[in-house]
């Protein structure tokens, strides 16, 4: 997605470590009308693969995937890092490592938001290495509710994560992938 390619261009940063900051437009500061347009691809990607749930992991994911909700007419559900005072009753939980903070969490979803009925379609800002959506795809499966894939803000192309959803069978629809990153540049994957 052209838009979004140019704003990381324009406003983001390369951190050491391959961290790409765009905390100006995508999970601090956000821009509404980029997150508008990736929820309008997004609903042409999958539009026509029954979702009836979308869900993310807390807190970056959940901008995105609310406007992705809206453009589905269907109910948001995120997964919680923590299980809190408010989450009563049975869950559903699964481990995750975090690429970006280097921490393993605890991923939890209320049994009463996924049910064997769900189609559903995964969201986050970025792909990595894969973990936090294979946790996700676990608690889909974990509640015999079917993925009907997952939409990225940006993929880490140079990662393994979406090379291996992908082999597994996984339909990954990513606004952007960094095919290269270095302190003083980046360069994207042309779209084939």
């Amino acid at each position: 997605m052209k838009l979004l390619e140019d704003m990381i261009l324009e406003r983001g940063k390369v951190l050491p470590g391959h961290v790409l900051k765009v905390d100006s437009f995508l999970n601090h500061q956000i821009d509404v009308k980029l997150l508008r347009a990736m929820a309008d691809e997004l609903y042409s990607v999958f539009a026509n693969d029954g979702v009836t749930k979308i869900l993310t992991v807390e807190a970056s994911g959940i901008a995105i995937a609310t406007m992705v909700a809206d453009r589905f007419n269907v109910p948001m559900v995120f997964a919680k890092k923590h299980k809190t005072s408010n989450v009563v009753g049975d869950v559903y939980s699964v481990p995750v490592h975090s690429y970006t903070h280097n921490r393993d969490y605890t991923i939890i979803v209320s049994k009463s938001y996924l049910n064997s009925n769900d189609v559903v379609l995964l969201i986050d800002d970025f792909l990595a290495n894969g973990c936090a959506l294979r946790g996700l795809i676990k608690l889909v499966e974990d509640a015999g509710a079917k993925v009907a894939g997952a939409g990225i803000a940006i993929e880490k192309g140079f990662q393994e994560g979406g090379k291996s959803l992908r082999a597994d069978g996984y339909k990954i629809a990513s606004m952007a992938i960094v095919e290269s990153m270095s302190d003083t540049s980046l360069t994207f994957r042309k779209n084939d």
